[in-house]
C-alpha cells in the first residue's frame, strides 16, 4: 500500500469526523448519585450532580413534573448537563408518590377523587396537594441541599417545568431562601380547566420579592399562564418577566416544556445568563 495516498485518505477522513466525535463526547451525560432525605416522616430519593471542583457552590434545585418516575428518563442529567459545567451544584427531590419515594401519586389521587366526587373536586384538591405537601417535599429537599457543606446556602436557585413550573411559582413565593427562579410551561396544561389553580398562581405572584422568569414554547398547551401572571406583576411591580419564544425549530421543541430534554438547548442559555446575573456569577465557559 503507498503510505502517502493512504495517509491522505485517512487524515480527510478524521477530521470529518471531529463534528460527529465532539457532538457524541457532548451527549454523554453525567451520572447523578441518589440520595435519600425525609419529608413530613417519608422518605424520598434526589438525584444529587456536583462540579469537580472544592465548592462552596451555588445550587440549582430542580422540579420535575407530573410524570410517574421521573429519575427514569434522562431528565435530570439533561438538565445538570447544561448547570454543573457552570459551576453550580444541581439536585432534583422526587416528590411524594413519585418514583422511588413514599407516598401516594398525586395524580392517582386526583383521578379517584374525580371519579367519586367530580372533576371541580379533582381539580381542588390537586391545587391543594400541590401547595402543602407536595411544597413541602420540594422545601425538604431545598433544606437538605442547604445542610450540604461544599453548597453556599446564600446562592441557591430553583426551576422546573410544568407541574415543576408550577411548584416553582409555589417555591419562589414561600420565602425559603432562594435568590431567583425560572418556571417553564407552568399549569399551561390545566390553566384553562382549573380555576383554583389559575386563583392560586395568581396570589403567589403577589407574595413573590425574587426574580422570577416564566419561559413558554409557542405551541405551548395554552400561553394563558406568561399573560396573566406577567400581567399581574407588572400591576404590583413585582420582579417577574415572561418569554414566550418565537415558532422556530423542530415542532416537537414548540410544545409543552419545550418536548423535554431534547428541547432544552432552546432555554438553557437564557436560563444560566438569568442565575449568573442573580447570583452575580461569572461563567465559567467564558
Amino acid at each position: 500500500m503507498n503510505l502517502k495516498r493512504a495517509t491522505g485518505m485517512i487524515v480527510p477522513a478524521l477530521f470529518s469526523l471531529m463534528p460527529l466525535l465532539a457532538r457524541a463526547a457532548a451527549n454523554v451525560l453525567p451520572r447523578g448519585e441518589k440520595v435519600r432525605f425525609e419529608s413530613d416522616g417519608k422518605t424520598l430519593v434526589g438525584y444529587l450532580y456536583h462540579p469537580d471542583s472544592s465548592g462552596p457552590w451555588p445550587a440549582l434545585i430542580w422540579n420535575h413534573g407530573s410524570e410517574k418516575d421521573p429519575g427514569a428518563g434522562p431528565q435530570f442529567a439533561t438538565v445538570a448537563s447544561a448547570f454543573v459545567p457552570e459551576g453550580y451544584l444541581v439536585f432534583a427531590p422526587v416528590r411524594r408518590g413519585h418514583g422511588e419515594s413514599e407516598g401516594d401519586y398525586i395524580v392517582d389521587r386526583a383521578k379517584f377523587t374525580g371519579r367519586v366526587q367530580g372533576r371541580d373536586a379533582a381539580n381542588e384538591l390537586t391545587i391543594q396537594l400541590l401547595e402543602t405537601e407536595q411544597l413541602r417535599d420540594q422545601l425538604a429537599g431545598l433544606e437538605f441541599v442547604k445542610q450540604l457543606p461544599f453548597v453556599d446556602p446564600e446562592r441557591i436557585v430553583v426551576a422546573g417545568c410544568s407541574f415543576g413550573g408550577i411548584q416553582t411559582l409555589l417555591g419562589a413565593a414561600s420565602k425559603a431562601g432562594y435568590k431567583a427562579a425560572i418556571s417553564i410551561s407552568p399549569a399551561a396544561l390545566s390553566w384553562d380547566s382549573n380555576e383554583y389553580l389559575r386563583s392560586r398562581l395568581i396570589k403567589a405572584v403577589r407574595q413573590i420579592d425574587i426574580p422570577v422568569l416564566i419561559l413558554q414554547p409557542a405551541k405551548d398547551a395554552s400561553l394563558a399562564p406568561s399573560r396573566a401572571l406577567a400581567a399581574e406583576a407588572a400591576t404590583l411591580h413585582k420582579p417577574l418577566t415572561a418569554k414566550v419564544y418565537p415558532a422556530t425549530g423542530p415542532e416537537k421543541e414548540q410544545q409543552h416544556c419545550f418536548g423535554g430534554p431534547a428541547g432544552m438547548h432552546v432555554w438553557a442559555e437564557d436560563a444560566k445568563a438569568f442565575f449568573r446575573a442573580r447570583l452575580s456569577m461569572t461563567s465559567v465557559i467564558d
